[in-house]
């Protein structure tokens, strides 16, 4: 029996119509021969997962878009949010050729808003996505790893012969790993900071160590919430300024997960 792709333009479906369970299969497989490809050759972690977007469209309308960005810089900022970085990146429309479009960043950990204001044709249009990139160990981060341990071991070699050595190394291996485990305690916030910041010893934290607390859950399910909110009520009022109405094109509910879904009420029993 064939069914209807239920989701439109999704990526696993390439036909109208699907055998069951195939596309989910298909699916699965090449996102394990990427992850693989990923560890092994990948540098830079560029994958993430896309939890929220919007677009919106206003007809006949023209703006500086920078002057867009520095009114959500501004109302950022003005509001305190903590630890969130701003950054204006361009980010090309197709090859290396291409033309460059401007987007303005704001990141805070894993988590990146991006939003854009552009002109389309005669009219200009809107847009917010917001990505969690996660911290994925690679390959090199492990060669690296060891290669570290082996300089440490050449260094202690000599002095303590092999055997103690080997005893220093483990020793050091649990100590290193007992630090970083506890490094995100607030006793020791300055510690984390400075840990996220030091190439590949962030990415072995972050994916191994560091722990996803009810209080950074909360916070970013707020990011996701509150940030692109601003984001449109400030389109809003830059358009209703000159009179033009923006229309909404595109929208998906953002991802928070099961736990952040309000509770079903539960059946009444019926009357007699």
């Amino acid at each position: 029996m064939l069914t209807k792709c239920p989701v439109e333009h999704h990526s696993a479906c390439k036909s109208i119509y699907l055998i069951p369970g195939m596309a989910q299969i298909k699916s699965k497989r090449g996102e394990w021969l990427r992850d693989w490809i990923d560890f092994l050759f990948g540098f830079e972690n560029k994958r993430g997962d896309v939890l929220d977007v919007w677009i919106d469209f206003a007809h006949t309308f023209s703006f500086p878009p920078q002057d867009f960005y520095a009114a959500v810089e501004k109302e950022l900022a003005n509001r305190k949010f903590p630890t969130m970085e701003m950054s204006r990146e361009e980010f090309a429309e197709g090859g290396l050729l291409s033309d460059k479009r401007i987007y303005l960043r704001m990141f805070r950990e894993r988590l990146a808003i991006y939003t854009c204001a552009a002109p389309f044709g005669t009219g200009y249009f809107f847009s917010c996505r917001t990505v969690y990139v996660p911290a994925l160990v690679r390959l090199w981060h492990i060669l690296a790893a060891i290669l570290f341990f082996a300089v440490v071991g050449r260094v202690f070699l000599q002095p303590l012969r092999l055997t103690f050595t080997i005893i220093a190394l483990v020793a050091l291996v649990f100590a290193l790993a007992g630090v970083l485990r506890n490094a995100a305690s607030t006793a020791l916030s300055d510690l984390d900071a400075l840990l996220l910041k030091i190439p590949v010893v962030s990415t072995f934290y972050e994916n191994w160590f560091r722990e996803d607390t009810f209080y950074r859950e909360d916070t970013r399910t707020l990011y996701i919430t509150l940030v692109p909110a601003i984001v449109k009520a400030i389109a809003d009022e830059i358009t209703a300024a000159k009179g033009v109405k923006l229309v909404r094109q595109y929208e998906t509910v953002p991802i928070v997960g099961d736990l952040y879904k309000p509770p079903r009420p539960a059946p009444q029993p019926e009357k007699m």
